[in-house]
Formats: structure tokens, C-alpha cells, sequence
């Protein structure tokens, strides 16, 4: 299962035509292995996306998506299949890297290279037009996002970033609407007193000092 696992998520293929998901996990769980590796190769690169943002480093995110196939398959039998499989797997994967994020240190922190939808900064010197590129507003958003706590960069990831509803998050997180809605604002309020400390260059003029 390990080398089912890895090849998949290097991009290999699974084979077959189209398959309804529902049977396909059906058939995974009737341990059908080339079923499995076809689960693999779908969602892995939305995992990937989402826990490199929430952990800051790409290689140790593949590790934690790896691990969340793993416990998966050992896992299928109990999945219940009144949720969508892929909010079942995120669910996996977001605890293991809420997991990680628990246990460094903050001297361990890793680099972070997160990205955001939300954050569009436009400085307030230089040449009318000049737009921040793309990459500084993930060094930006990453360099923010590691002052919140596990839970609230989870939910801002999924909601804000990746732009799940908020039903679909509280059942990846494990907690209710009203508790995701709470994380989201808490982090939202956070990063932008954050922005404000560290970037007021690329802070709009009326959000200063909020």
C-alpha cells in the first residue's frame, strides 16, 4: 500500500475510465487497491495545497498527505459514507497537520509559503499601477499565518483560501459552524493587526491603526 500510495501521488496513473466516486470508494473498501490509487491521484494535490499552507513547507506537507492515505486505507472500513469522501480525507489530513503544527517549537517554525486569495495588497508609494507580485503576497501571508493558532489557520485556510463553505469546514475541523465562523474572524483580525505591524506599506490608508 505504501508503493500504491507513492505512485499515485507522483502522478502515476490508476488506469481505467471514468468510475462514479461513490463506487469507487466502494470498491476501494472491498480492498481494490488500483480503486484506492485512483482516490490517491485525485484529491492528493488539493491535500498537498492545503497543508502546505497550513505548515509553511512543501516537502513536509507531501510527508503528512502520505500519512493521511495511510491512515485512510487503514481507516476505510469506518468511513461513513453520508459524507463526501474528499471532506473525509481533509479531515484526516488537516488533524495531522494541526498535529505537526502542535508540536514544533517555535524556534522549529518552518520557512512558510503560503498564498491567499483575500490578500490583494497594493502599495501606497511607488508608480501608480505597481501591483505586489505574486509571490511576495505569499511570503507575506506565510510570514502572517504562523502567529495563529493551529485551529484558526485551519479554518482560514479552508474557508478564506481554499473557499469551502462553512458547513463543509466544521465537518473537516470537527466543530460547529459557529466555531469556524469565530476562527476565521479571530484570524482575519489578526493578520490584519499583523499586516499593519509589519507591512504598512501595503496597507490601505483606512485600515491603519484598526
Amino acid at each position: 500500500m505504501v508503493d500504491v500510495c507513492l505512485t499515485a501521488i507522483q502522478g502515476g496513473t490508476a488506469g481505467g475510465g471514468a468510475v462514479d466516486e461513490r463506487e469507487v470508494v466502494e470498491r476501494a473498501r472491498r480492498g481494490d487497491e488500483a480503486m484506492f490509487a485512483r482516490l490517491v491521484e485525485r484529491h492528493s494535490r488539493s491535500l498537498h495545497r492545503v497543508v502546505a499552507r497550513m505548515l509553511g513547507d512543501d516537502e513536509e506537507a507531501w510527508d503528512v498527505v502520505q500519512m493521511a492515505w495511510l491512515r485512510a486505507w487503514q481507516r476505510l472500513g469506518r468511513y461513513d459514507d453520508r459524507w463526501r469522501f474528499s471532506t473525509w480525507i481533509h479531515r484526516i489530513a488537516t488533524n495531522l497537520a494541526i498535529d505537526v503544527l502542535r508540536a514544533r517549537s517555535s524556534r522549529e517554525r518552518a520557512h512558510t509559503t503560503g498564498g491567499a486569495v483575500w490578500l490583494r495588497p497594493t502599495p501606497t508609494g511607488g508608480r501608480p499601477g505597481d501591483l505586489v507580485e505574486e509571490k511576495d503576497v505569499e511570503r507575506i501571508l506565510g510570514d502572517l499565518v504562523r502567529d495563529l493558532s493551529p485551529q484558526q489557520r485551519a479554518a482560514f485556510i479552508l474557508r478564506e483560501v481554499e473557499g469551502l463553505d462553512t458547513a463543509e469546514v466544521a465537518e473537516i475541523l470537527g466543530c460547529s459552524p459557529v466555531t469556524v465562523r469565530n476562527h476565521v474572524f479571530q484570524a482575519r483580525r489578526a493578520l490584519r493587526k499583523a499586516m499593519a505591524e509589519r507591512y504598512p506599506e501595503y496597507v490601505p490608508g483606512g485600515e491603519r491603526g484598526r
